[in-house]
């Protein structure tokens, strides 16, 4: 059996200085969000207390589904990945972008060359733009395929893209790990389905995605974004393919949204198909250390 942990929306915190003319772009309504809300919350304790339980389930491989960060800053970049280098091994840990990381122009290729470790293929091949994606991460019969939906957006608009290059490639990746006989795991940070989330949040070019899953299939597909633990299915070409959400790691007992948690992921093989169980693990009522299982599903 293979034990996959994923989670997502990690939004490193406490801020670093920002300076004013860092804040002249958009950082400037993400910074005030901040201010308003996380920042009267000790999250980064929750998210050390989750990273800490996740460790104690002794997960075979680790997957992030994007917004490691914020406002896109050269210093939360460079802090985001002294905390990968801390608490993530590259082999063990696969990571993917989100929009916060692509906040502003130039802050997506600047997240891409300063955790390359963790997010490259097995080939090694530079990440630098969306075009060098999808990348694939083999380990034994699971295939952990990475798509890239971040990009730098409008003022008040958090939407990705999936482009139809993107979808062609994936296409073809999705064809040779089924004829191969591997368990296809794509990973991607935007909601991957119709009516995910509010329309300025919403993946451009979804239909792009549909239509290769329709076409070729997966076994799963995991994704962030909106911080909800939610279990979707879109169309495949003889099934139904799963779409898991997980809470984002920061979020306390008390949000409006579910509470910090991970999924676990058991994965084996019988006969022909794949068995996949999904482990729901979430932070307990008034607790910002104390995580326990909440539900297992079996698909």
């Amino acid at each position: 059996m293979f034990k996959l942990a994923h989670i997502s929306d990690i939004h490193l915190g406490p801020l670093p200085p920002v300076s004013k003319r860092e804040l002249v772009s958009k950082r400037i309504t993400g910074y005030i969000n901040w201010k308003r809300n996380r920042s009267k919350h000790q999250d980064q304790n929750i998210t050390a207390s989750l990273l800490k339980y996740m460790n104690s389930l002794n997960p075979d491989h680790q997957i992030i589904t994007g917004d490691l960060i914020n406002l896109g800053l050269d210093s939360e970049i460079e802090n985001a990945q002294k905390w990968l280098e801390k608490s993530f091994a590259p082999r063990d840990t696969t990571v993917i972008c989100g929009n916060h990381d692509a906040y502003v122009r130039g802050s997506l290729a600047k997240a891409f060359k300063a955790w390359s470790p963790w997010v490259v293929g097995d080939k090694n091949k530079p990440i630098k733009t969306d075009k060098d994606f999808p990348s694939v991460r083999r380990r034994g019969k699971i295939s952990i395929i990475s798509c890239n939906s971040a990009r730098a957006s409008a003022p008040f608009l958090a939407t990705g893209y999936f482009k139809y290059d993107q979808a062609i490639r994936l296409k073809e990746i999705l064809e040779v790990e089924r004829k191969t006989g591997q368990c296809r795991i794509v990973i991607i940070h935007h909601a991957p389905f119709p009516n995910a989330t509010h329309k300025h949040k919403r993946l451009l070019g979804l239909n792009n995605f549909l239509q290769v899953i329709k076409t070729e299939g997966a076994e799963l597909i995991l994704h962030g974004h909106t911080h909800l633990d939610t279990h979707s299915k879109i169309k495949g070409p003889d099934s139904d393919v799963p779409v898991i959400c997980v809470p984002a790691a920061y979020q306390w007992a008390g949000h409006k949204k579910p509470a910090s948690g991970v999924n676990i992921y058991n994965i084996e093989k019988s006969d022909k198909t794949w068995q996949i169980e999904v482990e729901r693990h979430g932070l307990l009522k008034d607790t910002d250390t104390n995580f326990s299982l909440i539900n297992k599903t079996k698909f």
